[in-house]
């Protein structure tokens, strides 16, 4: 006599049932936009590396901001690309910079919306790394610190909700908690960059906000993308030193370092998908007739599903759109 096996029964998902059980879900208040601001611009300037963004001018900017949040989007990054640059980065600090004059306008323009400010000089200084260079010809972390914390505090004095350094020197988060405190903006969070990987998957963003380097890499600072327990350590100094959630960058790439992160720690996980994974997507699209909004979807699913809380993505707008 044949014994039957007992199997397991899948449960059979219909579509009304499938928002009931499905344990991961991704809506668009779970999403950043980033915007590049260039100075000087009369309208916005399309990004030939990568169609569907633009360089924003100061007055287009606030209203693309609010149109996000009219989108359902939360939230907006800003990177700026001004006029001048200089040995020293010392735009990224000025009163009338770019930055500085972006988030004034767009909390004008729409109070609501969360303004979040990328804290780096690369696109400010003329060699186009993300610190002061020493008289070696390489990147001097220590020097660079006193001028990312001059950036961040100008960055909240002008209105910004947050701050996101994203430059990778040593103890840059413990240096602009300092900064921030002490000028009176104790309630201004950081967003860390916490786990940033040295990654050619950054390129078209280099090309977007004109911030290719002039010799060498940023292989110094920025992480060895072989490495996991670093990300573990670099992630806990972080949150020592006083930042409010974490971010890891690229995002599709490492699920992994963002399963981990999440599970190690109890701040908010936050993950950036690069302009090269906007690309890929952008790219498997069209060219092999798959549909945008699912490749989309899929993507912020799988990165929800491995820890992170938020995604900073170049589809947030047109995904919300979307659904």
């Amino acid at each position: 006599m044949k014994t039957l096996i007992q199997r397991p029964r899948r449960l059979r998902i219909n579509s009304h049932l499938r928002a009931l059980v499905s344990e991961t879900t991704v809506s668009s208040k779970h999403l950043i936009q980033p915007l590049f601001i260039k100075e000087g611009l009369k309208t916005k300037k399309p990004i030939p590396s990568m169609p569907g963004q633009y360089q924003w001018s100061l007055k287009d900017c606030a209203l693309e901001a609010k149109s996000c949040y009219q989108a359902g989007i939360p939230a907006v990054i800003l990177f700026g690309i001004p006029q001048k640059k200089n040995s020293q980065g010392s735009y990224a600090h000025a009163a009338n910079g770019i930055i500085q004059k972006a988030i004034d306008a767009i909390k004008n323009k729409c109070p609501e919306l969360l303004v979040i400010s990328d804290v780096c000089l690369c696109e400010y200084t003329s060699h186009g790394h993300c610190g002061l260079i020493n008289k070696k010809g390489s990147v001097d972390n220590d020097a660079t610190l006193d001028i990312l914390s001059q950036v961040a505090v100008s960055h909240a004095k002008a209105g910004a909700d947050m701050v996101a350094p994203s430059d990778m020197m040593d103890g840059r988060i413990g240096a602009i908690r300092a900064a921030l405190d002490t000028k009176g903006y104790s309630n201004t969070p950081i967003m860390s960059y916490a786990v940033k990987y040295a990654s050619p998957l950054y390129a078209t963003f280099r090309d977007a906000a004109r911030s290719k380097i002039q010799f060498g890499d940023r292989k110094d600072y920025q992480m060895d993308y072989a490495n996991a327990k670093e990300a573990l350590r670099e992630a806990r100094l972080d949150e020592k030193q006083g930042a409010d959630i974490l971010l890891v960058k690229p995002a599709l790439f490492y699920l992994d370092i963002i399963s981990k992160i999440s599970q190690a720690s109890s701040l908010p996980v936050a993950a950036y998908q690069v302009s090269g994974e906007y690309m890929m997507i952008n790219a498997l699209s069209q060219n092999a007739g798959y549909s945008k909004k699912e490749l989309i979807h899929e993507s912020f699913v799988a990165i929800k599903r491995a820890g992170a809380q938020m995604i900073v993505s170049y589809f947030a707008k047109e995904w919300a759109r979307l659904v």
